[in-house]
């Protein structure tokens, strides 16, 4: 169902625009994401890399969430949906089970157990769905009218 596909693409984007934001030089919710002293210094490799770099990865995610019709677009969107589904999981699971939360702070904490780590699983399910929907579209698995057979003059 293309819906998977807007809806994640939809979340590449507003998860692009807020590093256009922080790369501009916007500050908000800048340090409960990527640490204090990031934030604060911004040194060249982090905008460039960090915030310029995902900026636009997330974009090309967004596209190829919304033209899942070649392969290999297929593919790099399994991987990417299941890359962050696992990075938002795996934070969570840090910082509720080691010594994290005092490596990096209470504020930088509850903003990633909250807000952050959450957000990442939300668009690990939303990109892993648009790939499983149009996966199943063009098997002929997934019901609807693609998994009907189409009778015709010929067929009868």
């Amino acid at each position: 169902m293309k819906t998977w596909g807007i809806a994640a693409a939809t979340w590449c984007a507003l998860f692009a625009a807020l590093h256009v934001y922080w790369a501009l030089g916007g500050s908000a919710g800048l340090a409960e994401s990527a640490g204090a002293g990031l934030a604060a210094q911004r040194p060249a490799w982090f905008v460039l890399g960090g915030l310029w770099g995902v900026a636009a990865l997330l974009l090309v995610g967004a596209w190829f969430c919304l033209d899942l019709t070649r392969r290999w677009r297929r593919l790099l969107t399994l991987l990417g949906g299941a890359a962050l589904l696992l990075r938002g999981l795996a934070v969570e699971i840090a910082l509720l089970t080691t010594d994290l939360p005092q490596q990096v702070g209470e504020r930088q904490t509850r903003w990633s157990l909250w807000l952050w780590n959450p957000w990442f699983v939300l668009g690990g399910v939303l990109v892993l769905a648009a790939y499983w929907s149009t996966r199943s579209r063009l098997n002929g698995t997934g019901g609807g009218s693609a998994s009907v057979p189409v009778l015709n003059d010929s067929s009868r």
